[in-house]
């Protein structure tokens, strides 16, 4: 009695823990599939940042709500007007990528949220803040580079900084364009661990390399 009372609890145990997991799942999928049409309006940025806080509140051990957390904010950064903001919507994106790297220390996604966030805080005054921000960035990307050889973003983020940065600093198409061929070779054959996992950038940088045709 005793031994079939303790396989029951084991089993509602089970049965509670999926059903916790099926609705984590289903939660991030119902986030993710509204992030390409949230770019079209930078508020949905803040909104889908805020969903994914709550999920990760409610999800204390899983790294990935804090990463798209992160990954939204800083978006919703760089498409903000008033720089003056900007300082702020970039450090709570800061506040969600350190709880990520708390969660998934040494991860090649998170260094690239960083080197994003850097870039942020730079580009409210590139020509005061690049010697800060600028080599914070590219330590970032170069860091995501060494901890998963085969992962495209840091190759797309260099590649897309590169084509933006005048030619008289190193930069443009010319710069750009080997970077980013790279990044579309290494997409082509880039697997994501889940569903879940990060798998953005591809179409950017499709886009970056014909706009330098």
């Amino acid at each position: 009695m005793k031994k079939f009372i303790i396989a029951s609890v084991l089993v509602t145990l089970s049965i509670a823990a999926s059903a916790q997991s099926d609705k984590y799942v289903a939660a991030m999928q119902k986030n993710l599939a509204a992030m390409d049409t949230a770019f079209a309006n930078p508020a949905n940025l803040l909104v889908l940042a805020n969903n994914f806080e709550r999920i990760a509140n409610a999800e204390k051990n899983q790294w990935l709500p804090y990463y798209y957390a992160a990954f939204c904010q800083v978006n919703y950064g760089f498409m903000l007007q008033d720089k003056d903001k900007v300082d702020d919507v970039a450090d709570k994106a800061t506040d969600f990528i350190n709880k990520a790297d708390s969660l998934m220390p040494n991860n090649s996604e998170i260094s690239c949220i960083k080197s994003m966030i850097a870039s942020c805080h730079m580009m409210v005054n590139p020509m005061q803040r690049w010697q800060e921000y600028g080599a914070e960035s590219n330590g970032n990307m170069e860091k995501a580079m060494q901890q998963d050889p085969a992962n495209p973003r840091p190759y797309f983020l260099k590649g897309q900084g590169l084509k933006y940065t005048p030619e008289q600093f190193g930069g443009g198409c010319k710069t750009a364009q080997p970077v980013l061929q790279t990044a579309l070779e290494k997409y082509a054959a880039f697997k994501p661990a889940s569903e879940l996992d990060p798998n953005w950038g591809k179409k950017q940088v499709e886009q970056l390399l014909a706009g330098c045709k």
